[in-house]
This record gives C-alpha cells, structure tokens and sequence, in this order.
C-alpha cells in the first residue's frame, strides 16, 4: 500500500510499459531478465499490483507474453500482476501462464473491461482473477458512446459492477472502477472536474460499497513543462494536486510509479491553488488556467 496523507492507496505499479523508452527497448529485444529488474524495482517499492503492459508486440506475439508472465514469477517477483493487454488471446495466455502460488494465492489483475467489450468478462471463466472496469464509455443502443458527466461515469460504473457480481459471482471488493484521468493540457470540456465528481458519486453509492476506485494518474500532466512557475516538479505536483481532492472523496486506488512520492498539497501551494481555478473552467478559459502552472 502507498500511504497518502491518513489514507492507504493501492498501487498499481505502471513502469512494464513500451510508453517509457527504455522498456520499449527491452520488449523489443526480448530482455525478459530487464524486465524482471523493472518489475524488481517496483515490487521493492510496495507496489500491491504490477502492470505488464507490452504495447503492439504482446497483441500478436502470445509466446512472448507467456515467456514474461513465467520470467516474472520464476525470477521470484511475488507482487502479483495485472494484465494490460486489449486482445483476449492475450489476456487468456497471461491467465494460463500465471501461478497464483507464486503471488502468495493473490490473483492477477485484469485491465481492462468495458460495457462495450462485456465479452471480456469470460475471463473471469478461464482462471480466477479480479478485474478493471474502465467507465470512460458506455453501450447504448448497441454502440459504445463517451462518458462526459460525473453522473454517466457513475452509472456506467453501477450497471458494470452490479452487472459483474449478478453473473459471474464476484465480490465488489474483486473490482476497480477506472474513472479515465485525462491530460489537463488538453482537457478544454471539463472532464478532470466530471472525473472527479465521479468519484464522489461512486463512493456514495450503496451498492457498490467495497468497490475500489482508480485511476491511472501520470495522464494528468502529460505534455506539460517539467516545472511549475514556483520551480517544483510540475507533474508530481499535479498529481498529488488530483490526489488530494479524490482522496477525501473515496479514490483508493491508482496506477503509478511506486517510488514517486505523492502526497497531499497544502491548500496555500502554487499547483494546489491554479488546480482549484483549473477546475472552475472550461473552453479557452481552461487553456489560460493551464499557463498558470507553469507562468510566473
């Protein structure tokens, strides 16, 4: 668990990933022993969940995604792992291949399932394991629509869950709602201000209590210069800035680096304060708040 203030965060570790540079290098050399030592690093910073995220090459190339989830395991990484992979074939490789024993009896996790793609929860058949439903989207009249309220993430997230433990016999505990944290340099609709309302209307509904509620937080600062305009780390800043918002209001969970050092921003900080304003607006007016950060 990654402390956060009073709170305790579940942790998914996100570094297995071709989006950084020199992972994309060890998947595209077969560097199963690198990757051990990325998910090593991780799994010595209290990462509860280890995402193996292996870009276009683990859509096609099943061996190898089976080669990583043993290479892993037998290298005697015990954090157990979540499966990032938009193909089923994939996804039930890594469920074969993975060994509950070797995480202390934990199961995997899966990332991700959608109302769209609801075909993805016979997983939950091939081998026990608890599952990521993404709420950025919704089936409706059979094609998927965007979510672009508080209240649409919300309901999605109600019907999946619900949905989830009527038919395949999961607990609310054994599912994470992903509320799809956006780039804020782009974010003109105010989605950031939607997503976080969702995570107030998820928390407060009875029947989904147990649920965890997550969201991948290095998306917040994407694009944005490396320092605010007083001079601290701008992205850390902003998601510590997201945190100490959703926190309160029932996230618990994230994807992240685990050594990253997130914590609670006094209300008085630079990123803190510009945060609050971003929130209040929208169209250009959002783009003018986003130069705050990082303009003096």
């Amino acid at each position: 668990m990654t402390p956060f203030g009073s709170a305790s965060l579940v942790m998914i570790g996100e570094r297995i990933s071709p989006g950084y540079k020199s992972v994309r290098a060890l998947i595209d050399a077969s560097d199963v022993a690198g990757l051990v030592e990325v998910a090593r690093k991780q799994a010595d910073s209290a990462a509860d969940y280890l995402d193996v995220h292996l870009g276009q090459r683990g859509a096609v190339d099943q061996p190898f995604v089976e080669q990583v989830v043993r290479g892993l395991q037998a290298a005697g990484i015990r954090t157990p792992l979540c499966f990032d992979f938009a193909e089923q074939k994939s996804l039930e490789c890594c469920l074969r291949a993975y060994d509950p024993a070797l995480a202390g009896g934990a199961r995997p996790l899966i990332n991700s399932v959608t109302e769209p793609r609801w075909e993805l929860m016979a997983l939950t058949k091939v081998a026990p394991c608890k599952i990521i439903l993404m709420c950025s989207e919704r089936l409706e009249g059979g094609s998927a629509k965007s979510n672009r309220t508080g209240a649409e993430i919300a309901a999605t997230a109600r019907r999946c869950a619900t949905r989830a433990v009527a038919e395949y016999g999961l607990q609310m505990d054994d599912l994470y709602i992903d509320v799809s944290v956006r780039a804020l340099i782009a974010d003109t609709e105010g989605m950031t201000r939607n997503v976080l309302e969702a995570v107030r209307l998820i928390r407060e509904d009875r029947e989904l209590a147990g649920i965890h509620i997550m969201g991948a937080i290095t998306n917040i600062g994407q694009q944005m210069p490396p320092k605010a305009a007083d001079g601290s780390d701008l992205k850390l800043g902003l998601e510590s800035a997201f945190l100490t918002i959703a926190v309160p209001w029932g996230l618990d969970a994230l994807m992240g680096t685990p050594w990253r050092g997130y914590q609670p921003l006094p209300e008085d900080s630079h990123v803190m304060t510009v945060f609050r304003q971003f929130l209040e607006q929208s169209g250009t007016n959002a783009l003018r708040a986003v130069r705050r950060f990082y303009r003096a």
